[in-house]
């Protein structure tokens, strides 16, 4: 760790990592995004880590400290490490959590070639449209690397990817699953299908069951708003509707619930 600590909430370095937590702008502006926790300090890809911070009552493990001290030496081509040392007062300040573990770290945003995915064959995507709920978007992330799905595209009224909730709750697949935002979703469905890209809506009025389509070509799932679902012009541009059986008096499942069951038939299908 640090020789000196950090003791006061009104440091330039704490400052900045309170506006990182709490404003998406600021991460852009940036290119980076806080990962709070040892597994997300542990999983960050080294060449990522731009900066990392410690409480003072933190409790280090044999494998945190194998990670810092890599981190503590300098990678060819990559920008020095910061390492920090912090008051637990201070580390409150910059936590998002109510219980916080004690070590966070800054890492550099991950950008990703769509055109060398799609080469991918077969190649399974989520699109999401105007997904509200941060827990949501990270939810399908952690879920999608489960199944082995290529990647998801969001539209540009998603949830940030980069809000702490989101971090959290994709549980480290943030560093491992392709993603992209988009100002025109129609327009990346209509490449998706020219590309040979089936691409399936979930919705209501489905005619097909979810497990009658064949996804062991090409797919993509469109997964509407949590409230309202798709847009009727986004759903109209889907290949086919597919329906989930329900049964009791539910309407509908949990965005990322219906998400989850699409990925895994895919999944299950390509098993065979």
């Amino acid at each position: 760790m640090g020789i000196t600590m950090i003791t006061a909430v009104k440091n330039q370095h704490i400052k900045n990592l309170v506006q990182l937590n709490q404003k998406a702008k600021v991460r852009r502006e940036q290119n980076v995004f806080v990962a709070e926790g040892l597994k997300m300090f542990l999983e960050a890809p080294l060449s990522w880590i731009r900066g990392i911070y410690i409480s003072e009552s933190f409790v280090m493990r044999k494998e945190a400290a194998y990670k810092l001290e890599q981190c503590r030496k300098e990678q060819p081509g990559q920008p020095v490490c910061r390492i920090e040392t912090v008051s637990a007062e201070v580390f409150g300040k910059i936590s998002d959590t109510m219980t916080p573990q004690g070590i966070l770290c800054v890492v550099e945003q991950p950008h990703y070639n769509k055109k060398k995915l799609l080469e991918a064959e077969p190649s399974i995507w989520v699109l999401l449209e105007d997904l509200q709920d941060p827990g949501n978007v990270g939810t399908i992330l952690r879920t999608g690397e489960g199944a082995g799905i290529t990647g998801v595209i969001l539209s540009k009224g998603c949830a940030d990817i980069y809000n702490p909730k989101t971090i959290r709750a994709t549980m480290g697949s943030i560093y491992r699953v392709p993603f992209f935002y988009t100002q025109d979703l129609s327009g990346e469905i209509a490449e998706l299908q020219k590309q040979g890209v089936a691409v399936y809506a979930a919705h209501l009025e489905g005619a097909d069951w979810y497990d009658e389509a064949d996804y062991r070509k090409s797919t993509a799932f469109l997964i509407g708003n949590e409230g309202n679902g798709l847009k009727e012009e986004t759903a109209a541009l889907a290949d086919s509707y597919l329906k989930i059986p329900m049964k009791g008096q539910v309407e509908s499942l949990n965005a990322a619930s219906a998400a989850s069951i699409l990925m895994y038939e895919a999944a299950r299908q390509r098993r065979k």
